[in-house]
């Protein structure tokens, strides 16, 4: 795993490129090593996927396809102290590296649980299918076309999205749902080009102030989402999930020091398990005015922008959100500036697997196992493709993954446990022991 975390395999630079198709190469590798019949890279317009298939020798056994990436999020190496991005280390327990935990290390137990359930067999209980993508950290921008083109080979009766957290390693834990996003971009302009604040300052407009002014209105006072409409949709949490969720441990000085936060603010009434969870959130990314690359000089500047994401929940719709986006913004212009709403295309609906669904059952059997303790099921802060890959395969989602809210997810130093990864094997191990009489197949 160690030399997968050594290719430095950054969607979002293009000039990686070749390293995102040798991460591709290393993994195909792997699957083959493992004993995948069928491996191969299935290049996109963009950046490569990874696709394997494992037929069981029973006809009749249901298909799993798992779902996850290859590709790492954008680092900057002066800000990493423990090692550099791409020269991973064991240390106390923990392997360092971008993509050590995010999602390398999620793909691996996969491929470790599966050596371990296959022992003596000659083929896994069920048919595994790997669909392993290259840009899932600029979006999944090809996504769509991999699950056309190749519909016949991604077919399944259950799907497990390999891109998410444990609670903690000491509370079994089984996400059931996950948040949709979406993400947008303003820009603002009050000038044709940067203006001499000593020519003209009190009497021209300021894109800058304009666009902090319209973040500033994106929530009120209690921490609640102000486009209209936005919470029409929004399914209140029944009693039994906020009672599920109230009974996890949570100490808000621990989830600090795990998460780097300095405080939890939020929508008033309601606990950080659940904001994190259950209802929908907004959050400026990025936020660029004047120069950046030399003194301002006493300019005004004459654009700004932000960078704007939505986390939603069931039943929100990401189409409908954007809309309202476009309505709240369209109230909210004043003369004097020009405004520039640009939303992604990648906006990603939020997802809930079947309360009731038997593989569900089973997983949340296998992590219990694995811990030696029950398990609860809890959601996801963030985003998944798992509405998008439940439409296409027709099939309930799972998920399921190593990682912790410790382990520094697009920060500097990210770190997989291996504890973690140990758990995650013997919980897969014992799941795709289990899924062939939870999930008798539906084709």
């Amino acid at each position: 795993m160690a030399d997968w975390v050594r290719i430095a395999s950054v969607s979002s630079d293009p000039d990686r490129a070749e390293d995102v198709q040798k991460s591709a190469r290393w993994l195909v590798q792997a699957l083959r090593r493992t004993g995948f019949p069928r491996a191969e890279v299935w290049q996109t317009d963009g950046l490569p996927a990874v696709y394997g298939c494992w037929p069981s020798n029973d006809p009749g056994a249901p298909v799993l396809l798992v779902y996850s990436h290859h590709d790492v999020h954008a680092v900057e190496p002066s800000e990493w102290r423990i090692t550099e991005p791409f020269s991973p280390l064991l240390r106390e327990g923990r392997l360092h590296g971008r993509g050590a935990s995010d999602a390398k290390g999620q793909v691996m137990s996969h491929l470790w649980a599966l050596r371990r359930h296959l022992g003596q067999r000659t083929a896994p209980a069920v048919t595994v299918k790997y669909l392993i993508e290259g840009e899932e950290e600029i979006g999944s921008v090809h996504l769509a076309d991999l699950l056309s083109a190749h519909a016949g080979d991604l077919s399944a009766d259950v799907v497990m999205v390999s891109d998410s957290m444990f609670w903690s390693l000491d509370e079994p834990t089984v996400c059931a749902m996950v948040r949709g996003s979406v993400t947008a971009s303003l820009t603002v302009r009050g000038a044709e080009r940067d203006l001499h604040s000593g020519a003209v300052s009190g009497a021209a407009g300021n894109a800058a102030v304009e666009l902090c002014r319209l973040v500033d209105l994106l929530s009120d006072d209690s921490g609640r989402v102000t486009l209209p409409g936005f919470y029409d949709a929004v399914a209140e949490a029944s009693p039994q999930v906020r009672a599920g969720v109230a009974t996890l441990p949570f100490h808000l000085t621990d989830w600090q020091a795990e998460t780097g936060a300095f405080d939890a603010p939020g929508e008033a009434g309601f606990s950080v398990p659940e904001r994190l969870w259950t209802r929908p959130s907004v959050e400026v990314a990025r936020l660029t005015a004047g120069r950046t690359d030399a003194p301002a000089l006493g300019l005004i500047p004459a654009d700004a922008e932000a960078d704007l994401l939505f986390r939603l929940v069931p039943e929100q719709r990401a189409d409908q959100v954007a809309d309202q986006l476009r309505a709240w913004l369209i109230e909210h212009e004043r003369p004097g500036f020009t405004y520039d709403l640009e939303v992604s295309p990648t906006i990603s609906d939020p997802y809930r697997t079947p309360p009731g669904h038997p593989a569900l059952a089973a997983l949340t059997r296998a992590v219990s196992h694995a811990y030696g303790t029950p398990a609860r099921h809890i959601g996801n802060g963030g985003a998944a493709p798992a509405a998008q890959l439940a439409r296409a395969c027709d099939a309930p989602v799972l998920f399921f993954g190593t990682g912790l809210p410790g382990d520094r997810w697009h920060g500097p130093d990210e770190r997989v446990e291996i504890r973690a990864l140990g758990l995650g094997v013997a919980a897969l191990a014992r799941f795709l022991g289990e899924l062939p009489s939870a999930a008798p197949p539906s084709r």
